[in-house]
């Protein structure tokens, strides 16, 4: 377990959240600034970024060394 790894885990995962429905805030920030655009528009907008954040976090936990390589050097 690295704190480093959950803290990039959790922060796509909450990403994750706030794009998809019940919630959703980002895509209701997005309505309000393009009132014009349908809902539904915007809402079928967002799957290819959910689909790229879902690909991160699945890529994150079978390579957790992505996400702490860079902390790792750093701190050495």
């Amino acid at each position: 377990y690295d704190p480093i790894w959950f803290g990039v885990i959790m922060v796509l995962v909450v990403t994750m959240g706030c794009i998809t429905p019940p919630v959703g805030i980002n895509v209701f920030v997005v309505k309000g600034i393009a009132a014009d655009v349908p809902l539904f528009v915007i809402f079928r907008g967002i799957w290819p970024f959910l689909i790229a954040v879902f690909l991160c976090c699945i890529i994150l936990i079978i390579f957790p060394q992505l996400a702490t390589f860079l902390p790792r050097t750093l701190a050495n």
